[in-house]
């Protein structure tokens, strides 16, 4: 894989993942990122003496500037900042300029450098967002086209612990397939219940959701390990626009519904909760009309689906035209003698790579469009609207 410098730091943290696994020796490396073993052997040093800053292109500046600030004059800052903690430069600089005229002191902005270079100021977390849904989302004239999941109105119950209620219910026939009560909104206790919904009613064709977890995550293609299991079922996961709870308004009804009929007040203990949930449950589908049924009942207009729950889940399978690769245990494929991330969502699974021009390949899980590999850069983009339309499969047919 040539060596690109525009991404260097990238490729000598790829470089370091590696001999950290111990997949590789340094030989297998040399060859792998065209550097010699000397090198390797460098910078493994200098990371196991500073981590991944001691990765970074060192300077061949001057180590002394005269325009440099003072120590005299930075040891004063400092002493100011522990007296007076939560003050920000500006401040500093004033109280300064107000105590010692005398003295020649620097500019704001150079003050919060010089604080920021001695530890002083933390910087800002990046926070790291869902990547949006691209693709139009599938409409409904009967039961089983779509349902609507979501984890939403969490509450404290009496004895003190957060109920999180996850409700599935179809959008064409407003039937609430499950209203169940959990302690975390984890993909450990959510998938059992999707599973016996599955197993009781089938799949439907779609479920749409909105962007937390378990449904989503930051990751490619926004997939979580539960979208993941949807699309091996052939299920296509919708996500709303993040912001834009209206785009699911009928379930998000549902959970204002149920938050008045059953959490106000809230029961007792989760066992008590549940109960007010079955109940609430059973009333809803059974013996509340619906307005926007013509007042039928939910249970009157639902109907079970007629694709079943397998009993294995179905391998993903690609056309012989596409080239396929597995996703390794961190995430990542080996392509052309190099490695690009995917997601961990993907770990152990095949996807598949088409060529669309002479850098760039589509890339595939089932029927789903991950993105685009740019081989120029080294990692895969997230795809455009214009991308989905062309390329997604119908949920549930051979890709």
């Amino acid at each position: 894989m040539p060596w690109k410098e525009t991404c260097a730091m990238d490729q000598k943290m790829e470089l370091i993942g590696d001999w950290l696994r111990g997949e590789y020796t340094v030989t297998d490396m040399s060859k792998i990122y065209e550097v010699s073993r000397n090198t390797i052997y460098k910078w493994i040093a200098r990371y196991e003496l500073k981590g991944p800053e001691g990765l970074e292109e060192r300077s061949r500046a001057s180590e002394t500037h005269p325009n440099a600030t003072p120590p005299q004059i930075v040891e004063a800052i400092l002493t100011a900042k522990t007296n007076h903690k939560k003050w920000g430069p500006k401040k500093l600089v004033q109280w300064l300029r107000d105590h010692y005229p005398v003295e020649q002191w620097p500019a704001a902005s150079t003050t919060g450098e010089i604080l920021k270079r001695e530890g002083w100021v933390r910087p800002r977390r990046s926070r790291h967002r869902t990547p949006p849904y691209g693709e139009s989302f599938t409409s409904w004239d009967k039961p089983n086209q779509v349902w609507s999941a979501d984890y939403k109105g969490q509450f404290r119950m009496g004895d003190s612990r957060v109920c999180y209620p996850l409700t599935i219910s179809d959008n064409c026939s407003r039937y609430l397939l499950a209203c169940r009560g959990l302690s975390r909104p984890a993909f450990d206790q959510t998938r059992p219940w999707f599973e016996r919904v599955f197993r009781e009613k089938g799949l439907p064709e779609a479920i749409r959701t909105d962007n937390g977890a378990p449904f989503a995550s930051v990751g490619l293609g926004g997939l979580s390990k539960l979208s993941v299991w949807f699309i091996k079922l052939g299920i296509k996961p919708e996500r709303i626009d993040a912001g834009h709870p209206e785009q699911n308004g009928r379930h998000e009804r549902i959970h204002r519904t149920l938050k008045e009929e059953t959490a106000s007040p809230p029961r007792g203990n989760l066992r008590q909760q549940q109960r007010a949930f079955d109940a609430f449950r059973y009333e809803y589908n059974f013996e509340r009309p619906h307005e926007a049924l013509g007042q039928k009942l939910p249970a009157s207009v639902y109907q079970r689906s007629g694709r079943p729950y397998p009993t294995k889940v179905p391998k993903v399978e690609y056309d012989h035209g596409d080239v396929t690769r597995r996703v390794r245990s961190n995430g990542e494929i080996k392509w052309k003698g190099g490695f690009i991330y995917v997601s961990e969502a993907l770990v152990g699974e095949p996807i598949a790579l088409h060529q669309s021009d002479d850098h760039l390949w589509e890339v595939r899980f089932s029927f789903h469009l991950l993105g685009t590999l740019n081989e120029l850069v080294g990692k895969i983009q997230s795809p455009t609207k214009g991308q989905y339309n062309s390329v997604n499969h119908a949920p549930g047919s051979k890709c």
